[in-house]
């Protein structure tokens, strides 16, 4: 089964590769398919970006189509940098991005720097079809970036149960407790009984 990935997120791609690799589909990006057109997340939620994207993609290719929207919650910005994590920043990067969260959290207490990342993905089947599945995770802002593992968020995500990073840990742990390990485990489940 074929099945097309609709981003131009690398990070995100690398990550969809490692944790469906021992289901029997074959992964395609817009790049594969020799397709220019990137997603203009338009949205107000993660739900309605991540189904955007899926029926887009789906429209392109006629492909089955995951599509997916992730970002960071911190409740004492007001739920920021949210839907805009990817661009947070005037610059828009990763490290642009972390270093401005860290600025407008300096000086805040530890108990206020609750972070909360969420994962979510619609997988359009066909014109008629498409299905929702959901991760998050809690956690808190750190003081500093710690660890070069992951992207986006990642060093300064810090995670109490193991008392690290998610920059700090290796990516097949991550892959077991992220917000995007948590979704594509239902959805694993959901493409096995469909096959």
């Amino acid at each position: 089964m074929k099945i097309l990935l609709a981003t131009t997120n690398q990070g995100k791609k690398r990550e969809f590769l490692k944790l469906l690799k021992d289901l029997n589909i074959k992964i395609l990006s817009l790049k594969d398919l020799c397709i220019e057109e990137g997603f203009k997340e338009k949205g107000r939620s993660f739900e309605e970006n991540a189904f955007e994207k899926a029926y887009k993609g789906f429209l392109l290719t006629g492909l089955p189509t995951i599509g997916e929207d992730s970002g960071l919650i911190v409740p004492y910005l007001y739920t920021l940098p949210g839907i805009y994590s990817k661009r947070f920043s005037e610059k828009a990067t990763d490290e642009e991005n972390r270093k401005l969260l860290l600025k407008l959290l300096r000086g805040v207490s530890f108990e206020k720097r609750r972070a909360k990342f969420v994962c979510v993905i619609y997988f359009v089947l066909n014109k008629n079809n498409f299905f929702k599945f959901k991760g998050e995770v809690e956690g808190f802002i750190s003081y500093e970036e710690r660890g070069k593992s992951g992207f986006g968020y990642d060093p300064i995500f810090l995670y109490p149960p193991l008392g690290r990073t998610f920059g700090e840990i290796d990516t097949e742990i991550k892959n077991l407790i992220s917000h995007r390990g948590k979704a594509v485990s239902e959805f694993k489940k959901f493409i096995k009984n469909l096959l």
